[in-house]
């Protein structure tokens, strides 16, 4: 029998987790009937409310789940992913949130395209609902992606993803300020789409604040693309040529005697303009060097605190 391995990172999800728990049960009947085992993984990203007590209390109801839990937050998706990834079994797996905005039965479609042949199956929004600047932010963001680090990547992206377990050496193998979703779709599997409309949050708040989604656009940006580096490296290269050009300038008029000194607010205007340059360029450099020690360091991506196994002889049960 095939296996399909889901993993489910958990923040301050307690509300969620029990609906989400009774919809991946009628799932995995369906899959089932199909001949696809479900492996169920919960990793706990140091939630600071019920949560951890809801999935022991879903472990309790389904002896074959397993829990993983951090001994804190580790402040990054990829720590979550990566580590869910290491206890994978299945022959295909997928990473579903644990607010219910992603419908759990899109894993019947998506399993069915599996088992057709499909190795990478990527779930895309029809349209988003949330507020307007979140859309703003969404919009510019996925612009720069497809400018700066992946042609061709899809226009909106995508969360919930369907991969093949040949994905899984791929995606642990690669560095810890690496996007997973933008790096699966980098490894060459075409995905084939399918469109569905998200849910409206329910339970709880989303903890996806601003702030995490500009330091993940940085670690996509930086910790995949070089691009930065070269746009700075070109508008070095434009500020020398334009500096060059206004001293040939300087020295052609002060032979020919027309040359008038120039005030202090040009000379200050110029100076504070290349030395913001040159910051912005050490500020940049700065943050690629932050991330090649992070990697070399050896920290690990999280620290799990708990593991609690499942039971497989369970899991035949739905």
């Amino acid at each position: 029998m095939k296996k399909l391995s889901v993993v489910v990172p958990v923040y301050f999800n307690e509300g969620s987790l029990q609906l989400l728990f009774r919809e991946l049960r009628i799932v995995e009947g369906k899959l089932l009937e199909r001949a696809v085992a479900l492996e169920l993984i919960f990793v706990d990203d140091g939630s600071a409310d019920g949560s951890f007590a809801e999935l022991l209390a879903i472990r309790k109801a389904r002896p074959a789940t397993r829990l993983v839990r951090f001994t804190r937050n580790f402040g990054a998706v990829q720590a979550s992913y990566k580590t869910g990834l290491k206890f994978v079994t299945g022959d295909c797996f997928l990473v579903l949130a644990a607010d219910l905005q992603d419908p759990p039965e899109l894993i019947l479609e998506m399993v069915d395209r599996w088992l057709a042949g499909a190795k990478f199956i990527a779930c895309v929004r029809r349209e988003r609902t949330d507020p307007f600047f979140t859309r703003l932010y969404a919009a510019l963001y996925y612009r720069l992606l497809r400018f700066l680090v992946v042609k061709g990547y899809p226009d909106g992206g995508f969360d919930l993803a369907l991969m093949d377990r040949a994905f899984v050496p791929h995606l642990l193998g690669v560095g810890k300020n690496i996007n997973p979703q933008v790096f699966s779709y980098w490894l060459g599997f075409k995905p084939e789409m399918i469109e569905y409309d998200r849910r409206e949050r329910k339970h709880g708040r989303s903890r996806w604040t601003f702030s995490k989604k500009l330091k993940f656009f940085a670690d996509t940006l930086l910790g995949f693309s070089p691009t930065p580096l070269r746009l700075m490296g070109g508008l070095g290269a434009a500020v020398s040529v334009l500096s060059l050009g206004y001293g040939a300038f300087v020295v052609i008029n002060g032979i020919l005697g027309q040359y008038e000194v120039p005030g202090f607010a040009t000379l200050a205007c110029l100076i504070s303009f290349l030395f913001g340059v040159v910051i912005f360029m050490l500020g940049l450099i700065g943050e690629y060097v932050w991330r090649i020690y992070d990697q070399v360091s050896g920290r690990p991506d999280a620290v799990i605190a708990e593991l609690l196994e499942g039971e497989p002889e369970a899991a035949v049960s739905p």
